[in-house]
């Protein structure tokens, strides 16, 4: 895969950028493949391609989709020394805050089983090749789809727009149909996630312990998910306003940990910055200081930003100037500040890279490759693995923009 000036280009096909009641937001994650230079990363990878299953007991528990349709997964069995281990990934692909952007969404795969892809590509932590995936490529491995809209948290309704707000439920008949069918007997399990997914892997976190004995080695993975409470260019709070919708229509309250609703309002409890620290199961935090997802639809997004003045700087950082660069790397040191009290316990991981990414485990190029991105010596894959399996302790943090050359950097058309 060639690289240009350090810079990988993301395609965003038209639909990416979408503004819905006032949020305009960018969903990484809506692109079916990646795209970098005219070339597929699924052609250049020839990944596993896994159909999907749908949960054909969940309706009975209302485990339904927006729409009301059944919930699903994919899922590649292990082997060998990875027969009795199972890898969770938690689909990722952002949130519906009101009823009219939770109607548009029942009508896309992120609402709906009607509309998900019938086979999807395993890449990444996904992958089932041991040189692209050496920790986990003969583990079970389920990517678990995505269409509640509230991060697997959710339990309402709304008759009157036939919504089904059943992310809780659409979880536990997932774990309860994946328990019988082998993930029981598991000795080691890892529940992973992605963007929204990410946050899902954090909130589920203690849940996905709860599953197993006490002799199974269970731990967590947020890619992407540290989603924080941060003030936009306009010294507003977009992404909060946003949360608070979706909390609140979704009736995600009573799914939050009570660790943080004892002491918080139930908005700042959908928030990672207020729950990481009272997770009793390790934990590994991956994430892209300069989150491309979090400057595009939290920091600058349009509606704090009128004028069009972060219009070139979203799209590629390149075109920042330094005083926007300066409000970017605040929002770095406030990323750090929210990870510090989660630093401390041994048994937690980290690996924040001072990249412009968003998503760096399903992609095989920043996962594990010949020039993934790295932190010292040590790529993501690597981390992740020395981390889960004990062999070293992970706290990696990197230096700040501009010092690290391996960023696969998300640059937008």
């Amino acid at each position: 895969m060639r690289k240009l000036m350090g810079l990988w280009v993301l395609f965003i096909y038209g639909f990416a950028s979408k503004c819905v009641d006032g949020f305009e937001y960018l969903n990484l994650t809506e692109l079916p493949f990646d795209s970098f230079h005219g070339v597929s990363a699924v052609s250049a990878y020839n990944p596993l391609i896994v159909g999907l299953t749908l949960i054909q007991g969940a309706a009975s528990k209302g485990a339904v989709c927006l729409d009301g349709t059944l919930p699903g997964y994919h899922m590649d069995h292990g082997y060998g020394s990875g027969a009795h281990s199972w890898l969770i990934q938690l689909e990722g692909g952002g949130w519906c805050n009101s009823v009219r952007s939770c109607v548009y969404r029942k009508t896309t795969r992120r609402g709906s089983s009607t509309y998900m892809e019938k086979q999807i590509p395993f890449t990444g932590i996904l992958s089932n090749k041991a040189d692209e995936n050496p920790d986990f490529f003969n583990w079970n491995r389920v990517k678990l789809r995505y269409c509640d809209g509230a991060s697997f948290a959710g339990d309402g309704e709304d008759k009157t727009a036939e919504l089904e707000f059943r992310g809780q439920r659409i979880w536990s008949a997932a774990m309860e149909d994946l328990m019988s069918k082998g993930m029981n007997d598991a000795n080691q399990a890892l529940l992973s996630g992605c963007s929204a997914g990410g946050l899902a892997s954090i909130l589920h976190c203690d849940e996905f312990r709860d599953l197993f004995p006490g002799s199974t080695k269970v731990k967590c993975l947020s890619d992407a998910g540290l989603f924080l409470d941060a003030a936009d260019v306009s010294g507003g709070h977009t992404l909060r306003t946003f949360f608070s919708g979706v909390v609140s229509l979704q009736g995600v309250e009573k799914n939050l940990p009570s660790t943080c609703t004892n002491r918080l309002d139930p908005t700042s409890c959908f928030f990672p910055e207020n729950l990481i620290a009272n997770i009793k199961t390790p934990l590994f935090i991956l994430n892209a200081a300069y989150d491309s997802w979090q400057v595009q639809s939290s920091l600058a997004p349009t509606s704090a930003d009128p004028s069009g003045y972060w219009h070139d700087c979203r799209l590629n950082h390149e075109h920042c100037s330094e005083a926007q660069i300066l409000f970017l790397q605040g929002f770095r040191n406030q990323m750090l500040n929210a990870i510090k009290g989660f630093s401390m316990a041994s048994q937690n991981g980290l690996f924040i890279n001072s990249c412009f990414a968003h998503c760096q485990t399903e992609r095989q190029d920043t996962w594990f490759a010949d020039d993934s991105p790295l932190i010292g010596n040590k790529g993501i894959a690597l981390s992740v693995g020395d981390w889960y399996f004990d062999r070293e302790g992970i706290k990696a943090i990197d230096c700040p923009y501009p010092c690290d050359k391996t960023c696969h950097h998300l640059v937008f058309k």
